[in-house]
């Protein structure tokens, strides 16, 4: 008998151990804190973390964009209002306000119900999951995927094709996914693939390689471009942006904001607001509440 009461003690020890290696079940999503969630994986548990402060970038702040603002907007509209709007892939040179573009569409729509869930690349297999989650929502989610692209053989590129065509079961109808990334495909593209190409008649067809690559951003129904600004367009943005910061432009800015860009190598609108900021802070300007 006491051989027996030994071995339970022991038993529930072990148990004890092995429980407490596992990981407890995820916190409940509180849909009040906030209108922008991250979905976060950490031992085994998996999660939407409110975020608590967002970036409040208003439409007014993005210059140079008008065209794209307009698409992007339009869909997103129509999302909101429960019309039918097609996933976004924006493409293009970096730092000209694919991902704020994103999130001022947030802060402009978020009092008509709609939310966003920001997704790393390397959750992307849990995609179906964070589905799952919000589809019986009163709310309008929109996934938000930044800086996308991918290697052939990452998992991600299958479960992100999956959620855009719906798989097996029917697209959610409160959720769609905007993606952000420097490449129209998301896949790096090789010489060796463009050979592939065969001629059938008069037409060009490209090969399996090729079709692979484009099938997934075909999946998107809207895509935008942005291009790199001329030096015009990035001077009027640094102007936008001192004004925002309550300094003054002047043409010793201007001139500074030039050398910015060419110590820089680019003249974006995320090097307008870094100059916009180092000149303020330079001269003294606290930055407006």
């Amino acid at each position: 008998m006491a051989e027996y009461t030994r071995l339970i003690s022991q038993a529930e020890r072990l148990i004890a151990r092995l429980e407490a290696l596992l990981p407890g079940a995820p916190p409940e999503c509180d849909w009040t804190a906030s209108v922008a969630f991250r979905w976060r994986r950490q031992a085994g548990a998996a999660w939407l973390q409110p975020v608590l402060h967002p970036h409040r970038i208003g439409l007014d702040d993005l210059q140079g964009i008008e065209a794209q603002k307009r698409r992007v907007e339009r869909n997103t509209l129509q999302f909101v209002r429960g019309l039918p709007a097609n996933n976004v892939l924006l493409t293009g040179a970096r730092g000209t306000g694919k991902s704020s573009l994103v999130k001022a569409l947030l802060n402009k729509y978020a009092r008509r119900g709609l939310r966003l869930v920001e997704v790393g690349k390397h959750d992307l297999m849990d995609l179906p999951d964070i589905v799952e989650r919000v589809a019986g929502r009163p709310e309008r989610f929109i996934v938000f995927c930044d800086d996308l692209s991918f290697a052939a053989e990452e998992p991600g590129y299958q479960a992100l094709k999956a959620v855009l065509d719906g798989s097996v079961s029917a697209p959610t109808e409160n959720v769609l996914v905007y993606a952000t990334s420097n490449r129209r495909h998301l896949m790096p593209e090789y010489m060796a693939e463009n050979l592939e190409a065969s001629r059938v008649g008069d037409e060009i067809h490209p090969g399996e390689a090729v079709e692979e690559k484009v099938s997934l951003s075909e999946r998107f129904g809207l895509w935008v471009s942005f291009h790199p600004f001329g030096q015009d367009d990035y001077l009027g943005i640094v102007a936008h942006w001192l004004g925002r910061l309550g300094a003054k432009p002047s043409p010793e800015a201007e001139r500074a904001a030039l050398q910015w860009a060419l110590s820089r190598g680019s003249r974006s609108g995320r090097v307008a607001w870094q100059f916009a900021r180092d000149w303020a802070g330079r001269h003294g300007v606290k930055a407006r509440p």
